[in-house]
C-alpha cells in the first residue's frame, strides 16, 4: 500500500456543495446591498476559505468580512448546508477503500463542525478515521493549518499520507506540509489551476482516483 492515510477536501471532491454555497454568498451580499440574480458568478466561492473569498472578490476589509461570514452562515447552518449532494460513485468509492485498510481523514477549510453535520447527514461518516476542519473563530481556516493539525494529531509522517481535493489550496496545503497530492477535475478547480500547482498527479474520475490511490 502506498499511502496510509488518505486526506480528503470536501467541497468539490466528496459532494457537489455549489447550490448551498452559492446561495448562502448570495444571501450575505444581499445585506450590503450587493444583488447576484446568477449564481454561477459566485462558483468561486467553492473550496477556498469563505474570509479570503469576500475580501479577493469583492473588497470587504476585516469588519465587513466578518459581518459577511455571519450573514452566510444564518442562511447555511440550517438551509444552505443540505442543498448539497454526494457525487455519483462516492459512497462505494470510500467504502471500498475503508475495506482494503486506508484511514481516511477529512481535511476541509469548512468549519468541522458543519462538516460533520454534512457527513451525517450523508451518511459517511462511518468511512473516516477522523475529521479535521477550520474553527468557528476563523482559526485554522488555511487548508495548510488544517493539514498540519490532521497529521501532528496522529502523527502521521510525511511519506504515509496524500492529499485529495479539487481546488489550488488543496494543492498548496499539501505542499507546504510536504505530503503527496492528487487533484480531481470533476470539483470546481479547473486544469489550468491544478496544473499550475504541480500536484503529483490528475484526475477526472472517481473510478480512476481509486485507482490511482490503490495502485490497482
Amino acid at each position: 500500500m502506498k499511502y496510509k492515510y488518505i486526506l480528503f477536501d470536501l467541497d468539490g471532491t466528496l459532494t457537489d456543495s455549489k447550490e448551498g454555497i452559492t446561495k448562502s454568498v448570495q444571501y450575505a451580499l444581499k445585506k450590503f446591498g450587493i444583488e447576484i440574480k446568477n449564481l454561477d458568478t459566485l462558483e468561486k466561492f467553492v473550496g477556498p476559505p469563505l474570509k479570503d473569498s469576500f475580501i479577493e472578490f469583492y473588497n470587504f476589509n476585516d469588519d465587513k468580512v466578518a459581518e459577511a461570514v455571519k450573514y452566510y452562515r444564518d442562511y447555511f447552518k440550517d438551509t444552505g448546508i443540505f442543498e448539497n449532494k454526494v457525487y455519483d460513485g462516492i459512497d462505494d468509492f470510500l467504502k471500498k477503500l475503508k475495506k482494503l485498510g486506508f484511514k481516511l481523514i477529512l481535511a476541509t477549510s469548512k468549519p468541522q463542525v458543519f462538516a460533520e453535520r454534512i457527513l451525517k447527514h450523508f451518511d459517511l461518516m462511518k468511512y473516516f478515521y477522523d475529521f479535521a476542519g477550520s474553527n468557528l473563530d476563523g482559526t485554522r481556516g488555511k487548508k495548510s493549518e488544517v493539514i498540519r493539525y490532521a497529521l501532528d494529531k496522529h502523527g502521521i509522517k510525511s511519506e504515509d499520507a496524500v492529499m485529495v481535493g479539487d481546488r489550488r489550496y488543496d494543492i498548496i496545503g499539501a505542499r507546504e506540509n510536504n505530503i503527496h497530492s492528487i487533484g480531481v477535475t470533476y470539483g470546481y478547480g479547473s486544469v489550468e489551476e491544478l496544473e499550475n500547482e504541480k500536484p503529483d498527479c490528475i484526475v477526472d474520475s472517481v473510478e480512476k482516483l481509486f485507482k490511482k490511490i490503490t495502485d490497482k
